[in-house]
């Protein structure tokens, strides 16, 4: 069985002495897990987390995990190693990314998202960019958050939280009750972080990854 495809690689964790198993995410099969022979010890096109590029995937069966090769393009994190604050955006958005996605499965439109996300995140606005990055991806998971109208009277203005239940906006008014179950707005990384928690917990996921922690 062969898959080809154009991925970034988002995870590189060493297999004895030569060897790596990797995961790379794809623009047509989602995220892919398999070995990388030699990524340990090759000198020339060495493999490194943030390079985006052209990928294959070999196994003779579809359960087994295969085996990688891979031709890095372009390095798409070689601009923000000197920026701690942009590291950790593309550190973190991998994590979940190889976390939350099950394996095999097309989110091409997340794909290009992450993809623009990391080839921007030097710039000034990172913060905003991996914020919105996040809303996509709970988007992806079945949390398409909705700010666009009160979620209980109908009313566009005046909004001030959001429904942890249904991550649709609600007013000043109807949110009194209910204060203390709500998220306040406007969306920020603690509201992001507490619906990537609900998801974590729902998957049956110990934990949300470090990365995400640190951000």
């Amino acid at each position: 069985m062969k898959l080809e495809s154009f991925g970034i690689l988002i995870e590189l964790r060493p297999f004895g002495e030569r060897d790596c198993l990797s995961r790379i995410f794809t623009k047509d099969y989602g995220i892919l897990s398999g070995m990388m022979k030699g990524a340990n010890v090759t000198k020339r096109n060495k493999p490194l987390m943030g390079q985006f590029g052209a990928v294959s995937w070999n196994a003779r069966l579809d359960s087994q995990l295969g085996v990688f090769h891979w031709e890095s393009e372009k390095n798409l994190s070689a601009s923000l190693m000197s920026d701690v604050k942009a590291l950790g955006f593309m550190n973190s958005s991998f994590s979940l990314l190889s976390t939350l996605l099950p394996e095999r499965e097309n989110y091409e439109s997340l794909w290009y998202q992450t993809k623009e996300m990391l080839e921007n995140l030097s710039k000034p606005d990172a913060s905003y960019l991996y914020l919105n990055w996040e809303i996509d991806l709970l988007q992806e998971l079945g949390y398409a958050l909705d700010l666009s109208k009160c979620s209980n009277c109908g009313r566009t203005d005046n909004l001030t939280h959001i429904s942890p239940r249904t991550a649709r906006a609600v007013c000043k008014e109807c949110a009194k009750p209910y204060l203390d179950k709500l998220y306040s707005l406007p969306i920020n990384f603690e509201t992001t972080k507490n619906f990537l928690e609900k998801i974590i917990v729902e998957q049956g996921i110990k934990e949300l990854p470090l990365a995400r922690k640190l951000i």
